[in-house]
């Protein structure tokens, strides 16, 4: 295995559930140029997959950058790619939905971005608290901000799971962005909606705290089967060690990645 001590310690973890019959997320480990994300592809199986693959495999060819603005702008062109990619292949098929929702976060020389599009979540745990730091793109979440529902009656709300942005769904893509200053022990965790749904943000919290990244990953997907999983359900968490942690690679030194190729 060949090891080197970037600047964090990183883990993943996806799982199909156990209801879906494929795997449409996808995950990005690339710490080395400071990109962590999770992308949930939509439009139905293969199509899903290759939109959820199609973003992943853009953000993963972003260049070393020379700040965190640098690697911020480097990505919306990566994603603005993958999102007319996607609009191009829906064309050519139809006119059929194929998107995927992004939830990444973008780190260099101690500051953070963090860049979404749809409801897969960024959270923050710092300080043995838990911030979530995106903000669901969602019919429901919409509803509760301007005070039509209420966090309760959004449980039941036939309409919950629509979503009301996505790369690959308009032309021009619409993206979300918060920032700030890193600080020692930091941990990330970015994660599809199938993990949400089933394990609340205190029981996120303790497991991250408490566990190395790849532990809590794995223990967070765990649970999400356990109580049945619905959804696929896929995991990244990023631990800010500016004194250097190690983190493994497999053999060819290549940063953990998966999605389907094409």
């Amino acid at each position: 295995m060949k090891e080197i001590s970037p600047k964090f310690e990183c883990g993943a973890a996806s799982d199909v559930g156990k209801v879906r019959l494929e795997n449409e997320d996808a995950f990005l480990l690339l710490p080395e140029r400071g990109v962590f994300a999770v992308a949930d592809g939509m439009g139905g199986h293969e199509a899903g997959r290759l939109a959820s693959s199609i973003v992943v495999e853009q953000l993963a060819n972003v260049a070393e950058p020379a700040s965190v603005a640098d690697l911020l702008q480097r990505c919306r062109d990566r994603l603005a790619r993958a999102n007319a990619r996607l609009l191009e292949i829906a064309d050519e098929r139809g006119g059929i939905v194929i998107g995927a929702t992004i939830a990444a976060v973008l780190a260099w020389e101690g500051y953070y971005a963090c860049v979404w599009s749809g409801d897969s979540r960024i959270y923050l745990v710092r300080q043995g608290k838990i911030q979530q730091l995106s903000r669901d793109h969602t019919e429901v979440a919409e509803l509760i901000a301007e005070g039509v529902l209420t966090a309760e009656e959004a449980q039941t709300w036939p309409r919950r799971n629509v979503i009301t942005r996505a790369v690959g769904v308009y032309h021009e893509l619409d993206l979300e962005i918060a920032q700030g200053v890193l600080e020692k022990d930091d941990r990330f965790v970015i994660c599809s909606d199938g993990l949400t749904t089933h394990v609340s943000d205190v029981e996120i919290l303790d497991l991250v705290r408490l566990n190395p990244p790849q532990t809590a990953c794995d223990r967070l997907v765990a649970l999400t089967l356990e109580r049945g999983a619905s959804d696929n359900v896929t995991v990244v968490i990023a631990r800010y060690a500016p004194m250097g942690s190690t983190i493994v690679f497999a053999q060819d030194g290549a940063p953990k990645a998966r999605w389907t190729p094409r």
